[in-house]
């Protein structure tokens, strides 16, 4: 009976290892299909751009809006913006140009002039600035000339339903179908995309100084703004100037009544002020998508940007044209300098890469993150020249 015993308990453990072994094998070959099927999801995250973004890249769609305002001495720097967008951009593009009468004709010549193969990458509309006919010259004199209209953006191009609206003083180091992929992760609730004033709250100008509400810990930043303004016009906002929520339209001149006081930064003020109070209704983006000289200038502060380098550039407070930053100088100059057509590498990448070695300001020693991006972008851009040059061959 023992000897029976025994030998059952030896033949019930050989069964038990023998199942424990095959159960271990299948386990094992989930997670190497599992594995499998995450590695792409993984490597478009490690770029910064999502398999939607990259999709979008190659996908004929209808083109991506970009809405821009100039005034005033604007007409070259927001050229070199529009440049930057055609540049790298894979998507065919349509430019909304807000800009005042004596600068039309300046935008126009311009544009018809650059190469064919670039010619062919967009349209564009050139439009007066235009505010309501009873505060108008209100409008135009908040903070810079005419930088408000974008507030009325949904107002006017009613027949567009999503837009990237930029400031004059922006680059694009990547193609603009990468932040336009942002739409596509909205959710229900949100209308914007925006990326925070400060990342660090110790330099933050709201944070220590605002006299009104504002988003967030450090308020948001508006000079690369994407949105869905079809919802924008639909959507009825919370507000503190009445007992019941306001369509877009009928929220702007009471919040600019109420405030006009208190605000240093004109209708980004207001912007913040609105979201504020409807923080469901914006998507926050990282710092590398609006990368300002605040994020260097003491420092580096963007981490974003340093992990994936600067995709959109921007150049406020004059840094462009003048020598408290060169990094942000020699970026503009070199796209602004760029040949249409030339090699992107030898006319573009290396000049800028060995130009920015002699600059040993805080944002100087940052100079990879002013490169990263756009060595791909670069890269990308030399291979689809060279392919059309096959192609014509």
């Amino acid at each position: 009976m023992r000897r029976y015993l025994r030998v059952l308990f030896v033949c019930t453990l050989l069964v038990f290892c023998s199942l424990l072994y095959i159960f271990n094998q299948l386990v094992s070959s989930l997670e190497r299909a599992d594995h499998r099927e995450r590695a792409p999801r993984t490597r478009a995250a490690d770029t910064g751009l999502s398999e939607r973004a990259q999709d979008d890249r190659s996908a004929p769609r209808e083109p991506l809006e970009l809405a821009v305002v100039a005034c005033g001495s604007r007409l070259e720097e927001t050229l070199v913006m529009l440049k930057s967008a055609v540049l790298f951009s894979q998507r065919r593009l349509r430019f909304h140009i807000f800009a005042e009468d004596d600068l039309h004709a300046g935008f126009r010549q311009e544009l018809q002039s650059w190469p064919q193969r670039f010619r062919s990458k967009f349209s564009y509309s050139v439009y007066p600035i235009s505010f309501p006919s009873d505060n108008a010259r209100e409008w135009k004199t908040l903070f810079k000339p005419c930088a408000s209209q974008r507030l009325f953006l949904p107002l006017i191009l009613k027949q567009v339903d999503s837009v990237l609206y930029v400031d004059t003083d922006v680059l694009f180091l990547r193609p603009l179908e990468d932040v336009w992929s942002f739409l596509s992760r909205f959710n229900s609730s949100q209308v914007a995309a925006m990326a925070p004033e400060h990342e660090e709250p110790r330099i933050g100008w709201y944070n220590r100084f605002a006299r009104h509400p504002y988003y967030g810990k450090t308020g948001v930043n508006s000079g690369v703004m994407l949105m869905n303004m079809t919802r924008i016009r639909d959507r009825h906002f919370k507000n503190d100037l009445a007992a019941v929520d306001l369509k877009w339209a009928d929220l702007l001149m009471p919040l600019l009544h109420k405030y006009k006081l208190n605000i240093t930064w004109g209708d980004q003020d207001l912007l913040n002020i609105i979201f504020h109070h409807n923080p469901e209704s914006l998507l926050l983006i990282e710092c590398h998508w609006n990368y300002r000289p605040d994020h260097c200038i003491y420092g580096s502060n963007c981490i974003s940007a340093e992990q994936n380098g600067v995709y959109i550039l921007h150049g406020n407070r004059g840094v462009y044209h003048d020598d408290k930053q060169p990094a942000f100088r020699a970026v503009y100059d070199a796209i602004k300098q760029f040949p249409l057509d030339e090699d992107p590498v030898r006319g573009l990448l290396l000049p800028l890469e060995e130009k920015l070695k002699s600059d040993h300001t805080y944002c100087g020693r940052s100079r990879l993150v002013f490169t990263r991006g756009l060595r791909e972008s670069v890269t990308e851009l030399q291979k689809d020249q060279d392919r059309s040059r096959r192609a014509e061959v």
